[in-house]
């Protein structure tokens, strides 16, 4: 039997695939649960004309983040936070102080999309970080932890 998944089900396939299932899984579980659809030739179709739409979409996405990613080139970020005498700060510096600073900056950014190499950032100094804007578009960030 061929259906085509409404949403992600285990081992099974993602939403929208057109997968092959036993007719007893497809048409007493998948069907009656919601989560499948038959795979008729109108819903083949209907099928095609939204993974083309979605492709389309995906791929202005795509540039755009590309186009944000040309503006953290050559840029060194700098957070200002409390620091000691001997050069350690109090606290730690978090993705949150990371996004605020991006932001003053002039780039709006969220802070779940940073990732810290490090971490624990507890000292002053020169440190890189990744951003992912998008799937596959991942660009470093150059960040100084400064005193205040």
């Amino acid at each position: 039997m061929e259906i085509i998944l409404k949403q992600d089900v285990k081992h099974v396939g993602s939403k929208d695939d057109l997968v092959k299932v036993k007719n007893g899984f497809g048409s007493n579980y998948l069907l009656p649960k919601g989560f499948a659809i038959l795979a008729t030739e109108s819903a083949k179709k209907q099928l095609d004309e939204t993974k083309k739409q979605r492709a389309h979409k995906e791929e202005k996405i795509r540039v755009a983040a590309e186009g944000q990613a040309k503006w953290f080139e050559d840029k060194v970020i700098q957070v200002a936070t409390k620091a000691g005498e001997n050069g350690k700060i109090f606290g730690s510096v978090t993705p949150i102080q990371l996004a605020e600073a991006i932001k003053k900056m002039g780039m709006e950014i969220d802070r779940k999309s940073i990732l810290m190499d490090d971490d624990h950032v507890k000292a002053l100094g020169t440190y890189t970080a990744k951003i992912k804007l998008y799937k596959d578009v991942v660009v470093p960030l150059n960040f100084e932890v400064v005193s205040e």
